[in-house]
């Protein structure tokens, strides 16, 4: 295949998980026969300081011409002052727009050779594996009226929780859909008890799973939610939730894998697809070849999955960073001496 895709480093340890990921995506490409066509970009704080804005035109086209899109993180320290709609964060939710990806998939999986990692015991996180399916253009982040007004007692803030329909049943149907190629079961997440936003989120989902008799579907509020990933996390497959929910639960759900640098993310809709590490940019290790590349390369096989359907590839890297797992090939945050291009390496030589 000819793989178009577009490469955007971002900020901080970006430049460098970015980096060992196209290391392994060369060499997949190579050992399959596929043709890679890699374009690169500005986004975030980079491109704040040469263009003025997080989100180029150059790169808006530079997406809409690839087939999928690689990021490695957004945000640095010197625009945390800085308004809302002028920091790097700016160009991560612009360009989500942009590509119409709706879906954002947290996949996390508690590896045999990392329990020790975790701060939960071994007896809870053993065997865990989920995938959270996150609304990811709606809710809190997009909704209107915003914003800050008045001044002195009478200043208040309002962000609104808004969805529709739509939204809700064509993320539901995303959530189906992986479920069936797993272990069949949804739980679906809302606080149906209080909002009227996920009353109807939980009534349109019970429509959904309908024309899937095959998928098991419970309903969790998202308290008991958060709990019962740290105390049953096995009894999750495919978490579904909206935006702001999901944006906490799946950073909660990190502690199960052991390091958030092990994880990757896939944004995706009805063509494009964004894949990028969970992680953040973490500019106090930038530069210092100590980041865990594997969440960024874990992100590269979901794309050759997801966007190109090369699952015999995607699942040859995710064995190599179980091989590198179990050989503790791995960077400081799991406890072992490699740096982030020799662990990059290691992973692609597996390959």
């Amino acid at each position: 295949m000819d793989l178009k895709i577009l490469l955007l480093p971002g900020d901080g340890i970006g430049v460098e998980v970015t980096r060992e990921a196209l290391r392994v995506l060369t060499r997949v490409a190579h050992r399959h026969g596929h043709k890679l066509e890699v374009a690169q970009g500005l986004i975030g704080g980079a491109a704040i300081r040469k263009t003025g804005s997080a989100l180029p035109e150059e790169t808006i086209e530079l997406a809409r011409e690839a087939d999928a899109t690689l990021l490695g993180a957004v945000g640095s320290p010197e625009f945390d002052n800085a308004p809302p709609d002028q920091r790097p964060e700016r160009g991560l939710l612009g360009l989500r727009k942009v590509l119409e990806v709706y879906a954002n998939l947290r996949p996390v999986r508690a590896w045999d050779a990392l329990l020790d990692s975790s701060p939960l015991k071994n007896e809870v996180v053993r065997g865990a594996d989920l995938i959270i399916v996150r609304e990811l253009t709606g809710g809190l982040y997009y909704g209107t009226p915003r914003g800050i007004e008045g001044s002195g007692a009478e200043e208040r803030a309002v962000n609104t929780m808004a969805y529709t329909r739509p939204e809700i049943e064509r993320i539901a149907r995303k959530a189906f859909d992986l479920a069936r190629r797993r272990r069949r079961r949804v739980a679906s997440v809302d606080k149906s008890n209080v909002l009227e936003n996920s009353q109807l989120w939980r009534r349109v989902v019970v429509e959904v799973a309908a024309g899937y008799p095959d998928v098991e579907l419970e309903h969790i509020l998202v308290d008991n939610c958060a709990m019962q990933l740290v105390l049953q996390p096995r009894r999750f497959d495919i978490v579904l939730t909206e935006n702001l929910f999901g944006d906490i639960l799946s950073d909660e759900a990190a502690v199960l894998a052991g390091s958030i640098g092990l994880l990757p993310s896939a944004s995706i809709g009805d063509s494009k697809g964004l894949y990028e590490p969970v992680h953040g940019s973490a500019p106090d290790l930038a530069g210092k070849n100590q980041a865990n590349p594997l969440g960024a390369i874990g992100s590269a096989a979901a794309m050759l999955e997801y966007s190109f359907g090369l699952k015999r590839e995607a699942d040859a890297i995710h064995a190599a960073i179980g091989q590198v797992l179990n050989e503790g090939l791995v960077t400081p945050d799991l406890k072992g001496s490699l740096g982030t291009e020799e662990a990059g390496k290691a992973v692609a030589e597996l390959l």
